[in-house]
């Protein structure tokens, strides 16, 4: 009997340990569980109190041994359940995650024996399905039938869910729809009291677990060439996804890959000493770098002499010759200098860390694969085959040269072995796909990383099209400088102000800032509004469209929101005030609708975590902008005399509704990499 008592009471507190443990998205959740689960720690301790009548010592003794260690547990988790509530005061909630807990623990309850069951939640898409649905019911059946042969209908399932979902603080009540859909209606009540947090304590990031290192290789465009459209959509994304990252609280290290290394420049130095021989004591006037690198590569081409000395200076500076040192630098310094203006206009924070970083660890990289055996020599080169790939790696060149498979090796070992880092993205358009894949293939091989502990990423992307559909090019047919592409928005943007008249109402200041915005704001957002994974079509006339979902839209949708609490006489202060002491109603539907969208801003973000797909953000926030329009269009928040224009009334609640969506979408205009402006 004691045996039998031992082993139910070490069962059961072993499950309950584990679900205290757990760590939970959703914060609010996760502390009414904890209650309910200290409460019942606590009861089976008492219980266990009661264990002397069985009169049978050494069991006994082992029993109260372990009741001590519970007891200690017990304490331990009534202190971590209050670090956590002091944690999750500002943490936006994430809703969905609330719900798959409450799920998720439903389910396990109704079906304890089940492993992985399928848990599904998602936002329903009409109301008359209520807020939220839970879909798993179908695929529980499904699972069941296959693994047992048990033929339960999927609406008996449900049932036998919903049964089982335990005391919480969102769910107002829920219903069994048509095969087994759970439709799930939110209390108001809970909306109401995260959307009057968001307001107090601003936009905060979702509670996402342990803070994590993560390194995105991003832009990288080769010095002494210039940045074209090519380079666009690498630092646009990259840009967005390190802020995405920075914002919920992880380490970021930005990386520029810089193409800084290799036999180019030896043709570069050699004409450089043609052009400038002072160049060691007076700094070379190279203006245009792009004409001086197509300069030394035609002579490369063309002078068989002139290959040779190019040769020869490549060889003096990988030997770290100081006047050949001297020499790349000046090159390397034009070519900075070109690129910072880029990064200027499109406000991109960004690490050079470029191939010449890795130039001494190369050494060893080869002696690591060697030494375990993994290297091959093919006509003199040394090559690394990869289980699963048909084309090799060349870690080394037959003349003893290294190559970018070497560099590529050294870049990613060092990047997790030194770094540290966590998550590794790498920003590169999808035609380096098989190169990316199969070095991340021959760093696992060779064991530095675990990709069940480590996530190595590569975020490809399609290409620019032009409007004819084909690579985006200009008339002559070469590549779109991206300095180019840049001032030409800037021209389109403020001949669009004009036409909107703007000038006549904005100050010279205000109208440069509003140029600015739009015209940067425009390139970002058409790329990050498509899926990157697909190619888009650059179009300065539909990204400066006023309709639809792009930036132009959304700036001048923003800048209306923010006039309303303006235009009302309502300031800063008077809005802190009452997000403190007001409640805010949601008894209009559409009220309720735009109260629900807001709240779904950190459902978006983990969503885009997980897989790197920025336009859902960019689709959330045109759903958000025109959820807002319909709520505006039927609720009066400031009620004015139609004769007097004097204000009548002011609906504060529904004016902290427009600052709650404000608020919102300027966090996913600064994720963007998006500036609004005051005044547009």
């Amino acid at each position: 009997m004691v045996k039998q008592a031992k082993r139910n009471f070490e069962s059961n507190n072993l499950i309950s340990l584990l679900k205290l443990e757990k760590v939970n998205c959703c914060v609010t959740t996760q502390i009414s569980f904890q209650e309910n689960e200290i409460k019942l720690l606590s009861a089976e301790i008492e219980r266990l109190k009661n264990f002397g009548c069985l009169g049978v010592s050494p069991s006994l003794e082992g029993l109260r041994d372990e009741n001590a260690k519970l007891k200690y547990r017990l304490n331990f988790l009534k202190k971590s359940l209050q670090e956590e509530r002091s944690k999750s005061t500002k943490s936006m909630i994430n809703i969905n995650s609330c719900l798959q807990e409450i799920f998720g623990a439903a389910i396990q309850a109704a079906y304890p024996d089940l492993e992985n069951p399928p848990l599904v939640v998602t936002p329903s898409q009409q109301p008359k399905f209520g807020d939220y649905q839970c879909n798993s019911a179908m695929g529980i059946s499904q699972i069941l039938l296959k693994t047992r042969e048990q033929k339960v209908s999927p609406r008996e399932i449900a049932e036998r869910i919903v049964k089982n979902i335990p005391a919480n603080e969102c769910i107002e009540k829920v219903e069994i729809a048509g095969p087994g859909f759970i439709n799930v209606h939110l209390r108001k009540d809970f909306v109401s009291k995260h959307l009057s947090s968001l307001l107090i304590n601003g936009v905060q990031p979702p509670a996402i677990g342990k803070r994590k290192k993560v390194v995105v290789d991003f832009s990288s465009p080769n010095i002494a060439k210039e940045m074209h459209v090519g380079h666009l959509r690498s630092t646009i994304i990259g840009e967005s996804m390190c802020r995405l990252f920075e914002f919920v609280g992880y380490d970021v290290l930005r990386l520029n890959h810089l193409g800084d290394w290799g036999t180019q420049f030896g043709m570069l130095i050699a004409h450089l000493q043609d052009k400038f021989p002072d160049y060691l004591s007076v700094s070379p006037p190279i203006g245009d770098l792009q004409a001086f690198y197509k300069e030394s590569k035609q002579r490369f081409d063309t002078e068989e002499e002139f290959k040779k000395r190019a040769y020869q200076c490549v060889v003096l500076l990988q030997s770290k010759n100081p006047d050949f040192i001297k020499a790349w630098n000046l090159i390397c310094d034009v070519s900075r200098r070109e690129f910072q203006k880029i990064y200027n206009c499109l406000d991109i924070t960004i690490i050079e860390r470029g191939e010449s970083f890795y130039h001494e660890m190369m050494k060893d990289i080869v002696k690591e694969f060697e030494d375990k055996g993994f290297v091959q020599v093919d006509d003199g080169r040394k090559v690394v085959f990869v289980p699963g790939f048909p084309v090799p790696l060349t870690i080394m060149k037959s003349d003893g040269g290294y190559t970018y498979d070497t560099s590529d090796l050294a870049a990613l070992k060092h990047r997790l072995c030194e770094e540290k880092g966590d998550i590794l993205i790498y920003v590169v358009d999808s035609g380096q796909s098989v190169h990316l894949q199969t070095v991340f293939a021959a760093g696992q091989m060779i064991g530095w990383y675990d990709p069940k502990v480590t996530r190595v990423t590569h975020a490809a992307f399609g290409v620019v099209l032009g409007e004819d559909k084909k690579k985006f090019k200009t008339r002559s047919g070469d590549t779109v400088r991206l300095i180019d592409l840049l001032e030409e928005g800037l021209k389109r943007a403020m001949d669009k102000l004009k036409d909107k008249e703007r000038d006549k109402v904005l100050t010279p200041e205000e109208l440069k800032a509003a140029q600015t915005s739009v015209a940067f704001g425009c390139i970002k957002y058409a790329d990050l509004s498509h899926n990157r994974l697909n190619d888009y079509v650059f179009s300065f006339d539909k990204m400066l469209d006023d309709r639809g979902n792009t930036a132009a839209y959304l700036l001048y949708a923003f800048t209306r929101i923010r006039a309303i609490a303006r235009l009302a006489n309502i300031d800063e202060q008077m809005l802190r005030k009452a997000a403190r002491e007001e409640v805010l109603v949601l008894d209009h539907e559409k009220e309720w609708k735009l109260g629900k969208c807001i709240l779904r801003f950190p459902e978006i973000l983990q969503k885009i975590l997980e897989d790197l797909l920025l336009h859902t953000l960019c689709d959330y926030l045109y759903e958000l902008a025109t959820t807002f329009t319909e709520f505006y269009d039927s609720c009066y928040c400031v009620e004015k005399d139609r004769q007097t224009g004097q204000i009548v009334k002011v609906n504060m609640w529904r004016l902290l509704l427009c600052e709650a969506t404000a608020t919102v979408m300027a966090k996913g205009f600064d994720i963007l990499g998006i500036k609004p402006v005051q005044r547009m």
